[in-house]
């Protein structure tokens, strides 16, 4: 009975060590203090002690035409690494030694990316420690797509934060940008957050929906809505989710962040449009997800809404959160955005795509 009992402890205690070694529970972060929930209380998008979409979460697909049987395998299937025939298809750049004169995107696969334009540094929704989820052996990223760390990169200038899913907002890589001189952007309510990873007050800054940042000359950044929710817990919805208008240099970028489609797409595309480039969501969609994730038909909508010129498909290739194939995302995008005449470049990861190239539609992406 004893030996039962101390194999037990041993076996609890390992669990518990390795779930401390994988920086689970500070990753967590924190909630907002009720002093901070009392000012949100006095904003337009919150209410009920909760951050709200701008049009509702209503569901532009029927649920009822979906096979029982696929929500079965979502169930059972849901961050689970695929087992691919061979690694993802990636390019090592030297980033080092490398500057742009235009805008430039570098794409470390899922919503993880690299904007850089005249010796200016942007990163976006960094995740490099090899998971998206609180702890390290859960949703894992597909072989070959985590090939990128901090000291691949140049300098940071400036950190960019969609929202506080584990996939985009990474405890081990925001706490490393912590101990550099870069700056940030995060929604409201993360702010909590960020103290709690010991990042100090001044270098970073909260915004709202309609805010507007001068980030440097000729840079602006400005925060706008997007359909999705947040929450690192239990508790839905304590913090804001947005997309970005970012002005850099003369051009215009639109930052999607994760979204269902809904008609914020053509109210920003009327008032900001028409885009240089739209960094889309385009992946992770499912039956359960119809007003937070965008399918790809509903990904080409947008930038047509958006009056953007290219598309950039971001959340794939990387964490696998839902049932469809890692490689369905682009192979609807794709004929869908032609049939329509919406350009699309598909960059490896690691792959530079400046502004004004041709897009860049070398299909590395065809195997299971």
């Amino acid at each position: 009975m004893w030996s039962k009992i101390i194999k037990s402890a041993i076996i609890v205690t390992v669990v518990l060590l390795f779930i401390v070694g994988c920086s689970a529970i500070r990753s967590t972060g924190k909630y907002p203090s009720k002093r901070k929930e009392a000012e949100f209380e006095k904003l337009s998008n919150y209410s009920d002690g909760a951050f709200q979409s701008p049009y509702g979460r209503t569901a532009s697909i029927n649920r009822d035409t979906i096979p029982r049987s696929r929500f079965r395998k979502e169930r059972s299937s849901r961050f689970k690494k695929p087992k691919l025939s061979r690694d993802i298809p990636s390019i090592k750049t030297n980033l080092l030694d490398t500057s742009f004169t235009a805008p430039t995107i570098v794409w470390f696969g899922h919503s993880s990316y690299l904007i850089q334009s005249k010796g200016f540094t942007i990163l976006v929704d960094p995740v490099f420690s090899g998971y998206g989820s609180p702890v390290c052996f859960v949703n894992k990223n597909i072989n070959g797509s985590n090939i990128y760390n901090l000291k691949d990169l140049p300098p940071i200038d400036l950190l960019i934060i969609t929202h506080d899913h584990y996939d985009h907002f990474d405890y081990k890589t925001v706490c490393k940008l912590r101990k550099t001189d870069t700056k940030a952007v995060v929604p409201m309510g993360v702010e909590t957050t960020m103290d709690y990873w010991g990042w100090k007050n001044e270098k970073f800054k909260e915004v709202n929906w309609g805010d507007s940042l001068s980030i440097a000359q000729d840079i602006l950044l400005v925060s706008t809505p997007t359909q999705h929710f947040s929450g690192r817990r239990y508790r839905r919805n304590k913090t804001l989710w947005t997309s970005y208008v970012l002005e850099i240099h003369g051009y215009r970028i639109f930052i999607g962040g994760d979204g269902g489609y809904n008609k914020h797409f053509k109210d920003i595309g009327d008032k900001y449009g028409p885009f240089d480039l739209a960094l889309l969501e385009n992946g992770q969609y499912s039956p359960y997800w119809l007003s937070s994730h965008c399918y790809p038909e509903q990904t080409v909508r947008a930038a047509i809404e958006l009056q953007a010129k290219m598309i950039l498909p971001v959340h794939w290739a990387k964490f696998s959160a839902t049932y469809h194939p890692w490689n369905e995302p682009v192979k609807r995008l794709l004929p869908q955005a032609d049939s329509l005449g919406v350009k699309v470049t598909v960059p490896k990861i690691g792959e530079p795509y400046t502004i004004g190239e041709p897009p860049k539609r070398e299909v590395w992406w065809d195997f299971d």
